[in-house]
């Protein structure tokens, strides 16, 4: 086996990463938004850190989703799996260019690879008899009928408008976790997991097949990082702080928290599900099972978080 040359870090972006602003969705804005995303994480990486960057892609996905229906006319849609695929080869290009471009910039000599990454789900998860996971955008009453008599599940956000959902099973193994582990061992830069990687199951006959579901990034990310023996796993989102009572004149930050008081915290109904309630799971996961530290932050306070000037600590 590779001998380990640094620290290696899991690094979870959040959609953040590409789209910061629901206005301006254009892929010029996109590479604005990533490579903004890429210098940070050249800081992290300058500090000594070899990180291994998972990635979200749901605006991706319901861009895809939307063209597949402008075009239905013309040409094949494209399955969910497909889908998911795609973003990953995209997403990670995106990033490997503004990671090499940023390592220029500064002196670095590193390498990044993507790897296109599958995560198992057992066909028989409760959740695709329960489909919860909003994908692409909202539709009118009359979509919302169309699509549910082809077959779709859809599901009514108040106020909002109609979604159509598909089931999002728990992630139970990382198919191509090796050479994620053995580059990263390597010294190598890593994106993979992207959109919590391409759900798939085995067929009777051990055969690994496509489904249409989508898995939490941060949970897949979370199983990533304890199967590497990951030294760190940090979840970067749109805040500096978990906090409870969010956004509430009572809202208080958390500094340094155990896994009993999340908890705890969990139960009383701090964390909004779908938002940060996954990733509260997520570092759970983590540090109980044996991870040394997880921390949950936003992209510009990455190192300060790092030397614990800011950001939410999880310790066991």
């Amino acid at each position: 086996m590779t001998q380990r040359k640094e620290p290696i870090a899991v690094v979870a972006v959040g959609g953040n990463a590409l789209i910061k602003d629901p206005q301006h969705v254009a892929v010029r804005y996109q590479w604005e938004a990533v490579r903004e995303t890429a210098s940070h994480i050249v800081e992290m990486i300058a500090q000594g850190w070899t990180v291994i960057v998972t990635h979200g892609n749901g605006p991706q996905v319901g861009f895809i989703l939307r063209r597949n229906e402008l075009a239905a006319h013309e040409v094949h849609t494209t399955p969910l799996d497909l889908i998911v695929a795609d973003t990953q080869g995209a997403i990670g290009y995106m990033l490997q260019q503004a990671l090499d471009n940023e390592f220029r910039r500064q002196g670095l000599t590193r390498q990044v690879v993507t790897i296109v990454t599958q995560v198992l789900v057992d066909r028989d998860d409760p959740a695709f008899q329960h489909p919860s996971k909003p994908i692409g955008g909202f539709l009118t009453p009359e979509e919302a009928e169309r699509f549910a008599a082809e077959g779709w599940p859809v599901v009514e956000e108040p106020g909002r408008g109609w979604r159509r959902v598909v089931a999002s099973p728990q992630p139970k193994e990382i198919i191509e976790e090796t050479a994620i582990r053995t580059a990263a061992e390597a010294g190598w830069i890593v994106v993979a997991v992207g959109g919590g990687g391409i759900p798939v199951v085995r067929n009777r006959k051990g055969e690994l097949r496509g489904v249409a579901a989508v898995i939490d990034k941060d949970l897949a990310s979370s199983l990533l990082a304890r199967h590497v023996r990951a030294d760190l796993f940090l979840i970067a989102t749109g805040v500096e702080k978990v906090a409870l009572y969010y956004n509430t004149p009572r809202q208080q930050d958390l500094d340094r928290v155990t896994v009993d008081e999340l908890r705890r915290y969990m139960a009383e109904g701090h964390f909004a599900p779908g938002s940060m309630l996954p990733k509260i799971q997520a570092v759970i996961e983590y540090v109980e099972a044996g991870g040394p530290r997880a921390i949950i932050t936003d992209l510009p306070n990455i190192v300060r978080a790092l030397h614990g000037e800011t950001g939410t600590l999880i310790v066991k």
